[in-house]
């Protein structure tokens, strides 16, 4: 078959697309999947350059383009452990069950499925023990793949493929932080580097559960992200001591981190929650552990994420609840070429590669 593999920690130059691959066999309790599309996120580009490697103290954009000279490759996964290369990564993968392994249905061939990109790694694993789907195994980036039956979930959808695409990842994690802070209707939510993935995806999840929606983004994306539905949009080089009142938010999730951090929590309000699930402006930030306790905030992070976010996501997809975000397609063997234009954070949403 065809796809990209990963032959090592690195710059672009590590993505290899081949045509030679080996159609993957469904083991017990795997479905073979035939991939209708699939799309870049973050994890994917902080995979390859090893970011998750704490040697690594910069922003994702310093290292996406050439990769990093100081990655330690034992610990540069979201595991912590090291990664086997090659490996076909895409966290995101829509497609059709062809085949199945021992012990699965045989009437699930022929279903539409999205798979849930971070899965326990056996059904009975303890919760935080995972599996990152095109990383600690073969993800979408290829013509077939391979996932646990139970982590491949049946959707019924008038929608592309490459808009189904645009959802796992993304969706899941800003659902994820959502339902960890506990949003609801009475919440003014602040999202960090709302253009992207995952904010474009937590403005509208927000959103769907009645909050208040404040968005920072680039100020040419302000038209789309209100589209979206933020009921506030904040150019993202603005100080928000000037943009908002101080303790004027009671959530604030945050994908960014970086030089801006210690502001976020001056505008949390008091009780307040923050959330995090990223940190491409920079991982290392400046704490003043007062403010944490003297305000009772309370401090989140989110990367695990309970079987029912993902099952809650198909059911509002499914509502037509939300709406998918693709910015533009590219063909899977331009992945280089995909992921360089990702990284120039031109657009509002997804990139989609198709086989």
């Amino acid at each position: 078959m065809s796809g990209v593999v990963l032959t090592g920690h690195g710059g672009l130059d590590q993505l290899e697309y081949r045509h030679d691959l080996p159609v993957p066999e469904p083991k017990a309790g795997e479905v073979l999947i035939k991939v209708g599309a699939s799309a870049i996120n973050n994890t994917d580009i902080n995979t390859r350059i090893g970011w998750y490697s704490k040697a690594v103290q910069s922003g994702t954009d310093t290292g996406a383009t050439q990769g990093f000279s100081d990655v330690d490759a034992g610990n540069a996964t979201w595991s912590g452990a090291a990664l086997s290369f090659p490996r076909v990564q895409g966290a995101d993968c829509c497609g059709e069950i062809i085949a199945v392994g021992a012990g699965v249905d045989a009437a699930r061939i022929g279903e539409r499925v999205l798979v849930r990109p971070m899965h326990p790694s056996c059904e009975h694993a303890a919760t935080y023990a995972f599996i990152t789907f095109g990383s600690e195994r073969d993800g979408g980036y290829a013509q077939y793949t391979t996932a646990p039956a139970r982590e491949a979930f049946a959707i019924q959808s008038d929608l592309t493929n490459a808009q189904l695409a645009s959802f796992p990842c993304a969706y899941s994690t800003a659902e994820g932080m959502l339902e960890k802070a506990v949003v609801d209707a009475n919440d003014r939510v602040l999202i960090t580097g709302a253009s992207g993935g995952v904010g474009s995806a937590a403005v509208q999840l927000a959103k769907r559960r009645g909050a208040y929606v404040i968005a920072i983004c680039g100020a040419e994306k302000k038209a789309q992200v209100e589209a979206l539905g933020a009921d506030e949009v904040i150019a993202r080089d603005a100080p928000l001591a000037q943009a908002l009142d101080s303790e004027s938010v009671s959530v604030v999730v945050d994908l960014v981190a970086g030089g801006q951090w210690p502001q976020l929590l001056d505008v949390l309000q008091r009780g307040g929650r923050y959330v995090a699930s990223g940190a491409i402006a920079g991982p290392i930030v400046e704490l003043d552990v007062r403010t944490l306790y003297l305000k009772d905030l309370s401090l989140f992070g989110s990367t695990w994420q309970p079987r029912q976010v993902f099952a809650n996501l198909i059911r509002y997809i499914e509502a037509g609840e939300i709406k998918p975000q693709v910015a533009a397609r590219f063909d899977l063997a331009d992945i280089q070429q995909a992921q360089a234009v990702f990284l120039e954070k031109k657009y509002v949403g997804k990139l989609v590669l198709t086989p």
